[in-house]
């Protein structure tokens, strides 16, 4: 950079070879709820209590500075399961919510088959997006991957 970076706390002076971190671990509770059920479609509805963990850091010209946060984050659960074509079905599951501080989406989009009554296995596409915009910081990210998975029902 041809500019001073001033970060957490410190100065790094331009021309200062650096390195950057980003960190973000989250954690949920979720709680949800059979809306309607029918023989093809399933619809629930809920709330997660999302813990996320935090950190962004620079190192360079023999100084580090960190930015950490953890905080609590409510968001809507939802769940739609149709079961066009037994064995087969579709699948949105989510949780998201947005405030004028920031939003969080993670969503998946995944066609399943039933394996037996309590085993199906899945494979689809999953969306994680969101960030915050505060005095204190401006930070968004986007997240979009294959998924793969099996749930087992007990």
């Amino acid at each position: 950079m041809d500019h001073d970076i001033r970060f957490a706390g410190k100065t790094f002076p331009a021309g200062t070879d650096l390195a950057a971190t980003f960190r973000f671990d989250s954690y949920r509770f979720t709680w949800r709820r059979k809306l309607t059920s029918r023989d093809n479609l399933d619809v629930w509805a809920g709330f997660s209590a999302k813990i996320r963990d935090s950190s962004i850091s620079l190192q360079g010209g023999g100084q580090k500075a960190e930015k950490t946060n953890t905080g609590f984050v409510p968001l809507i659960n939802f769940l739609v399961d149709w079961r066009f074509a037994h064995p087969w079905s579709l699948r949105i599951a989510g949780d998201a919510l947005g405030a004028p501080q920031g939003r969080a989406e993670d969503v998946l989009f995944a066609a399943a088959y039933d394996i037996s009554s309590a085993t199906k296995l899945f494979a689809g596409y999953r969306v994680l997006e969101g960030g915050a915009n505060n005095a204190e910081v401006y930070t968004f990210s986007l997240f979009h991957y294959a998924v793969a998975g099996m749930e087992i029902r007990y």
